[in-house]
């Protein structure tokens, strides 16, 4: 039976790094590349060999240090093929819909557009982990650079489907500015009152925010549930079409 340990870590400024290892194939996986020195930091407190790099999408500041890990590991760099050009050292392309052996570990492959037209999240459910990059983050979700709110509400949906108990890891710390405008949006949600009072607590004390349980942000993130209807009347938009819902809150959080 495969065992998991997923350790998460800052990189840059407010980048996330996060290391997967499998223990009975030794397996080690670097979801995006930041930074090489965390990375390289992680690895040696771990005692762990890099084996393989898991791309999400091309922006400089998840695919960084690919050229250089590649170099030192003679890792197999994956990511997704639309963005194949624009990705360093991509040995691999990937699409969503692909279930793939990563070392031995099952991982499916998901595309979620919006971020990036490219942008690709993957699952392990052996690990019951999603990692979701810059498309979705705890009470928000990504900037539309390149796609549009319909591209990235569908997105979102295939995420909200994995099962509650699945753990999401993000591309970045942002929690606290997301929940102010979740709360702006979503006065009344008890759930998310709670997880602000949380996220407040863990920033003053310094931690980390991630990772969370998918099934709370289902319950949270306003990203996720722009066709609740509760949320839809909290914004007086119960008439609107769910990805309208959607666009609103998207153009409400880029002004934070």
């Amino acid at each position: 039976m495969a065992s998991f340990d997923i350790r998460q870590f800052v990189c840059r400024s407010d980048n996330f790094g996060v290391l997967v290892h499998e223990a009975e194939s030794g397996t080690t996986i670097a979801i995006d590349a930041p930074e090489e020195q965390p990375i390289l930091a992680a690895l040696d407190e771990a005692g762990w060999t890099l084996t393989h790099i898991l791309t999400t999408h091309h922006h400089g500041d998840h695919v960084a240090a690919n050229d250089a890990l590649k170099a030192r590991f003679h890792v197999e760099v994956i990511g997704p093929e639309k963005e194949r050009m624009k990705i360093p050292g991509l040995d691999r392309g990937v699409s969503g819909g692909e279930t793939i052996d990563v070392g031995g570990v099952a991982v499916e492959v998901f595309d979620t557009p919006g971020h990036t037209l490219g942008h690709v999240s993957y699952y392990m459910p052996q690990a019951r982990a999603l990692f979701a990059a810059d498309t979705l983050f705890s009470l928000g979700c990504g900037r539309l650079f390149e796609g549009d709110p319909a591209m990235m509400w569908d997105s979102l949906q295939k995420l909200r489907a994995l099962p509650d108990g699945t753990m999401l890891y993000c591309g970045h710390e942002y929690t606290a500015t997301n929940a102010k405008c979740a709360v702006s949006v979503d006065p009344d949600n008890v759930a998310l009152k709670e997880r602000v009072l949380e996220v407040e607590e863990l920033r003053r004390d310094g931690r980390p925010t991630l990772p969370v349980l998918l099934g709370r942000e289902k319950k949270t993130n306003p990203f996720l549930r722009a066709d609740d209807p509760a949320l839809m009347a909290a914004m007086g938009m119960g008439e609107a079409r769910p990805v309208e819902v959607f666009a609103a809150i998207r153009r409400k959080r880029d002004q934070y």
